[in-house]
Formats: structure tokens, sequence, C-alpha cells
């Protein structure tokens, strides 16, 4: 996730990783500079990024915090809530986010938590973001519920792409064409929710006439669990890594 926020942004960056050719890659890539220590990047950086892995917070935070007075600490850590953040980071404003992988094409979605940042500081932050993605803000309680939507929408999303081309290809489409049919189909389709205020229903009613088509197909999916199946799928993100 951080290589496709770096992406996204297309700016000059700092980075650092414990696997260092990674981050010499990364640099390379997109601009900027590999550094050898998490301190040194904290000491030069305007806004820290936390990707490194959850686990690793307590390690980390020492090596990061204080570098800087009023310092920004931005955090992507799943699943680590703004409390823990604030604990490992008392001193400087933090916010949580939850951004998914479309910010590297600037079409991302991400959820954003904050505390008692300052107003300016924090327009700074979200202004930041939404260069790469629709920001959305919410409560820190409700942002592993988000990511239920919009976390591991893209790869729900990409699944039901390609189940939709396999079924086409089995009827005879060849799979570059069956593949631009559906793509297209959900891109312009996504144009078209927007367009309509995200009436899934009135665009379904405006595809689907009586016992035609499209209603048989809709009924074989009900029959199928579709929904009941994006349920589980939900259930099992927020909740399956709890247990």
């Amino acid at each position: 996730m951080a290589s496709a926020l770096a992406r996204g942004w297309g700016d000059p960056i700092l980075c650092t990783d414990v696997i260092f050719g990674r981050a010499e890659d990364l640099a390379a890539e997109v601009g900027g500079e590999a550094v050898v220590s998490n301190r040194e990047l904290a000491q030069r950086a305007d806004v820290v990024f936390l990707c490194h892995k959850p686990d690793q917070l307590a390690a980390i935070a020492p090596e990061v915090r204080g570098a800087k007075p009023g310092q920004p600490i931005v955090s992507i850590l799943g699943g680590v809530p703004l409390a823990a953040l604030e604990e490992a980071y008392p001193d400087q404003p933090v916010f949580r986010l939850m951004p998914n992988v479309a910010v590297e094409v600037g079409r991302g979605v991400i959820c954003v938590a904050h505390g008692d940042v300052e107003p300016g500081l924090a327009a700074r932050v979200l202004t930041l973001l939404e260069r790469v993605a629709t920001v959305v803000t919410l409560d820190d309680r409700l942002i592993d519920a988000a990511t239920a939507a919009m976390g591991v929408g893209p790869a729900y999303t990409a699944l039901v792409v390609e189940a939709q081309v396999d079924a086409v290809v089995r009827m005879g489409i060849p799979a570059p064409v069956a593949a631009v049919l559906v793509t297209e189909t959900v891109a312009g389709t996504i144009e078209l929710l927007a367009a309509r205020d995200n009436d899934t229903l009135a665009v379904r009613r405006a595809v689907t006439s009586p016992g035609g088509s499209t209603a048989r197909g809709l009924a074989a999916l009900d029959a199928g669990g579709l929904r009941s199946a994006f349920q589980d799928a939900a259930d099992a993100v927020v909740h399956g890594g709890r247990r």
C-alpha cells in the first residue's frame, strides 16, 4: 500500500524499509531518496506515513517520535486503533487511515480518523490525501467496518469481473474481447450510478424488463446466494481477525 500511495502522488519521497533494496527501488521509481534509518527519515520529512507491520509499532515508534515538533504521524497499520497510535506518539498529531489500492491511479478511497488535531493541520493532511482518493472521515470505531467495503473492494470487484469474463468465455467469446466487454461495462455503470446519485435500484430497474433476460440473470444470482456471500465476506473481514 505504501508503494501505491507513492505512485499515486508521483512526488519525490523519503522512504525506508527493513529490506533496503525495496526502498531504493521505490525511490528510484517515483523520485526521492531511500534513507538508512527511521530516525533520519523522521528528522527530514514533513509528514511521516507509518506503513510497517502492525506488530512493529512499539519497536518503531521510539525511532520516529519527537523528531520534529508538531510533525503529523499518518498510519495505515491495519487493525491498530487511534488510541494505540496516540499512546505510541503522545505529543504528535496522529491520523489513522484505511486506503485502498486504487490510490495508485488517483481513484482510491481513504477512510480517515483523527483525534484533537489543529484544524489547519488536519486540512493540509486531508488535502494531500484527496490528491489520490475520495476521503471519508469516520469515527475510529467504524474504520474496521469500512474496510469491509472499500479496503477489500478492489479485490472483490476484480473477482466479479473475472467471474463474468469466465462465464462469457465459456460461451465462445474470446478472452480479450470478454475482458473489454466486462471491464468497460463496469466502468460505465460506475459513471451511471454517480450520475444517478448512487441509486442502484433505479439502474437495475432501467435494465430489467419483467420476465426478460436480465431478470432471469438476477434471479440466478439471488438463488446462488450472492447477497449472503457478500455479507459473509464482510463478517469475515471485520470479525475473522479477532478470533
